[in-house]
């Protein structure tokens, strides 16, 4: 038999999911529904659309290459610095996503610790697609590193040493034994990574810029619309709103289901 719930924490429960729920349902109630298909259609709705699912899949395959080691290292290895490291790793998160942009200029303009290297070699990151990518992955892949992260921490360590015993090499290891049970966390944090890369806006704007075809997407075509077609703004909200939900929940129901 379950425990009683105190009411209180049942009304402060429900109050909660209406904070959550309100604004996604006040979106609904608001959408032009009669000219929904035609803003949705629109070429540079589409166009913005195409850009952000680019620059948001590429930015998570991105910290899926980079995050998984780093999230191996935090999780299994103990070196001087480690605390500095998971610090510097977990920083994004909780940085205004303007500042990230401002560092990432810094880092890599044309006159940046790394750009002004970059520049000869004709390699130009700021205010191109590219650059755009840069700035979601930044944003987003310390999502995917703190959920690999956990899940390395919390697996059974027993069946990778089974394996060993058995002669398995290191990489042997990896890809037919840690790889597999990591399925779950590799797939949460891809997803949870991509909605945040996908809804990124402070660090694109600031790093990438607002440019029509090249890194303008779609949360920027939003709050370009917001304030010349309040209409449009609803839409393309919505548009993208039903995207992410689409993902998450294809993923949840192929990689995540207990």
């Amino acid at each position: 038999m379950r425990p009683p719930v105190p009411r209180v924490l049942l009304v402060l429960a429900v109050v909660g999911a209406g904070f959550f729920a309100v604004p996604l349902l006040a979106l609904v109630v608001r959408t032009p529904w009669t000219r929904f298909w035609q803003e949705a259609a629109a070429p540079e709705a589409l166009v913005a659309l195409r850009l952000s699912i680019v620059c948001s899949l590429s930015a998570t395959v991105l910290a899926i290459v980079f995050g998984l080691p780093l999230a191996w290292v935090q999780a299994r290895l103990s070196f001087p610095g480690k605390a500095l490291l998971r610090a510097l790793t977990l920083l994004p998160i909780v940085l205004p996503p303007v500042v990230g942009g401002v560092a990432l200029l810094l880092a890599f303009g044309r006159r940046g610790l790394v750009g002004r290297w970059l520049e000869p070699l004709g390699i130009r990151l700021p205010f191109t697609t590219a650059g755009a990518t840069l700035a979601e992955a930044f944003v987003a892949m310390p999502f995917f590193v703190l959920t690999l992260e956990g899940g390395l921490r919390s697996l059974d360590r027993r069946l990778e040493e089974a394996a060993r015993t058995l002669g398995a090499s290191p990489w042997t290891i990896v890809a037919r034994v840690t790889l597999p049970l990591l399925r779950p966390s590799l797939a949460a944090g891809a997803a949870v990574c991509w909605a945040r890369a996908l809804g990124e806006f402070g660090a694109t704007i600031t790093f990438a810029g607002n440019f029509p075809a090249r890194t303008q997407t779609l949360p920027l075509a939003v709050y370009l619309a917001l304030e010349t077609d309040p209409d449009a703004a609803i839409v393309l909200s919505l548009v993208l709103l039903v995207v992410s939900v689409t993902v998450l929940v294809a993923a949840r129901r192929r990689w995540l289901a207990p």
